[in-house]
C-alpha cells in the first residue's frame, strides 16, 4: 500500500509539473509584444487628426458626394503624414490601450473647434451612458 501511495504521489507531483509548464506557455504565447511604430505619431497628433476626420466626416452630411478617402487623403496630406504611419500609430495606439484617451482629446478639440458639438456629445451620452468615445 505504501508503494502504491508513492507512486500516486510521484505521478501526482509530475502532472502538477507539465500542467503548471503548460499554462506558463499558454500565458507566455497570448501576450505578443506590440513593437512602437518606426515613425509613431505623437497622442496629440493622433487626436488632432481623428478630430479633423469627424470634422470631414460631418462634411459629408452637407456634401453628400464628397469622398470620405478623398478627405481622409487630403488631411493626412496636409499635414506630411503617410497613411501607413498613421495607420500603424493606430494599431500600436489599440494595443497598448491608448485610444480612449486619444479619443478623449479629438472630443476635446472638437468641442473648441464648434462648441454645439458638446450638446450633440452629451445628448448622445443620455442616450447611451456606455457609449466609448470612438462612438461619441
Amino acid at each position: 500500500m505504501k508503494c502504491f501511495k508513492k507512486k500516486c504521489a510521484f505521478a501526482f507531483m509530475y502532472y502538477m509539473k507539465v500542467f503548471l509548464f503548460l499554462i506558463l506557455v499558454i500565458l507566455s504565447s497570448c501576450k505578443q509584444a506590440i513593437e512602437k511604430p518606426k515613425n509613431l505619431l505623437s497622442e496629440d497628433e493622433m487626436s488632432s487628426l481623428i478630430a479633423e476626420f469627424a470634422l470631414a466626416d460631418q462634411m459629408s452630411f452637407v456634401a453628400p458626394s464628397a469622398s470620405m478617402e478623398a478627405q481622409t487623403r487630403y488631411i493626412l496630406k496636409q499635414h506630411k503624414i503617410k497613411a501607413k504611419d498613421f495607420q500603424e500609430s493606430y494599431t500600436y495606439y489599440t494595443g497598448i490601450n491608448k485610444l480612449d484617451k486619444i479619443f478623449d482629446g479629438a472630443e476635446n478639440i472638437v468641442e473648441q473647434k464648434d462648441p454645439k458639438a458638446k450638446d450633440y456629445i452629451n445628448k448622445k451620452l443620455k442616450e447611451n451612458p456606455l457609449l466609448p468615445a470612438m462612438g461619441r
